[in-house]
């Protein structure tokens, strides 16, 4: 079994700064919040889930004293249901339709809940599944993020072999390089990667991109099936990005996660974009002492993709807005001193010595063309199981859904393993 390196992450990194925005209940705090759940037959919450967790089983073994088995329902449907319960918008999924809400009562807290059972499984070790008799069967898995991981861990309990394959130095995709630390820190994710790894049989080749170290037709021919869970590719840039000061959202996130950066001097910083990656830049930012951290969008509150319960939390931290704005340039000779911008009223500068581009990734399906395996602007086209337009190859996370959450990764992942496992045994699907 692939062993995590001691230590998995340097001891000084940026995000230590950070505490949890939504602290973990104690014992007290976890039953009194359970018994408030009126463990509905029919749970809205339950359909919201993109994992279908049995949300009303699980509440009712913690107010009953049962966390083991509460933690067990949790994982039985999501294996990383502790990663999770930190980072899904459960105010736009489970909480949202908490039927609570639309009595004007305040919803059941069902992700610090769902924290409250994992975290106790993930730290006191406990085991809930082990793998499979040997199938004699082989399936490579490219990346190593939360759909590759929620893969290989259904398929080892089928008793498949796995591979993962992995170009960074560490697995776990952005679950440990990319969410804000105030949800999940580096070492929690590590913690559960562990966890998940416990299961024994899961191979991690790391440092290997297929393309460039390995050929994706000798995967293919060394494997009875190939899962793409390799998500997406690097930060789109803007004209002039090259100037010192100006980085891709999501570079430096893991930089900040797994590292430190730089932030003398930074009085003034831009986030250009308006999802979800600029508002936690924007969070971030403010969280490690900028004074005054701007977002940079070319549309309105209204218009952003990011969610507007994080924004509201962003602009009570103190972040700026800048509407209508469309970046056009840089200022500055040899460091960016300003984003340039084209508004309704004409050209203007928004004052910067540290500029985030939070305006998406590149999508990396077109590189598989040559196998025959049909993409639509870089997103790899497949069924509702994941299986892609060559036999035997499947797809789930961001480079199918174009980026979604971590819980709808896991739920991709799961499906076409299921759907793997009918294939290489002879049950159906291609």
């Amino acid at each position: 079994m692939w062993k995590l390196p001691a230590p998995a992450l340097e001891t000084s990194r940026s995000e230590s700064v950070f505490e949890d925005y939504k602290a973990p209940y104690d014992d007290q705090q976890a039953a009194a919040e359970a018994s408030r759940c009126l463990y509905c037959y029919d749970a809205p919450c339950i359909k919201a889930c993109p994992t279908g967790i049995d949300i009303p089983n699980f509440i009712r073994k913690i107010a009953t004293g049962n966390v083991k088995g509460s933690a067990r329902t949790i994982f039985s449907s999501n294996i990383l249901g502790a990663s999770c319960a930190r980072v899904c918008p459960v105010e736009v999924l489970c909480v949202g339709d908490c039927v609570y809400t639309d009595a004007g009562i305040p919803p059941i807290q069902i992700g610090r809940l769902q924290r409250y059972a994992t975290d106790q499984a993930v730290a006191a070790n406990w085991r809930f599944f082990e793998a499979g008799p040997d199938s004699g069967k082989r399936v490579a898995l490219v990346g190593a993020g939360p759909a590759s991981l929620a893969a290989a861990h259904e398929l080892r309990r089928h008793g498949h072999a796995v591979t993962l394959y992995e170009k960074g130095k560490l697995p776990g995709g952005l679950n440990v390089t990319g969410v804000a630390p105030y949800k999940l820190r580096a070492e929690d994710a590590v913690a559960e990667l562990d966890w998940v790894l416990g299961i024994g049989g899961i191979e991690i080749v790391t440092d290997t991109e297929i393309g460039r170290d390995r050929s994706w037709e000798s995967l293919g021919e060394d494997h009875d099936a190939v899962f793409l869970g390799f998500g997406l590719g690097p930060d789109r840039s803007l004209p002039g990005a090259e100037i010192g000061g100006v980085h891709g959202a999501v570079a430096w996130i893991e930089q900040m996660k797994l590292g430190t950066v730089d932030l003398a001097g930074v009085t003034h910083a831009a986030v250009v974009g308006g999802g979800n990656t600029a508002v936690d830049c924007v969070r971030e930012l403010l969280g490690l002492g900028v004074p005054s951290v701007t977002m940079v969008y070319r549309g309105d509150a209204a218009k952003m993709s990011g969610y507007a319960h994080e924004w509201d939390v962003a602009k009570k931290d103190g972040a700026l807005a800048v509407w209508h704005a469309t970046p056009v340039g840089f200022a500055g000779t040899g460091h960016v001193s300003a984003v340039r911008c084209v508004g309704a009223a004409g050209p203007f500068e928004v004052p910067a010595q540290l500029v985030l581009l939070a305006i998406g990734q590149s999508k990396l399906g077109e590189q598989l063309a040559g196998l025959g395996i049909r993409a639509d602007g870089g997103r790899i086209l497949a069924d509702a199981d994941g299986a892609t337009s060559r036999p035997g190859w499947y797809v789930g996370g961001d480079a199918a859904n174009g980026g979604k959450e971590v819980v709808n990764a896991v739920a991709e992942g799961k499906r076409a393993a299921a759907a793997i496992h009918a294939f290489i045994t002879g049950g159906g699907h291609a």
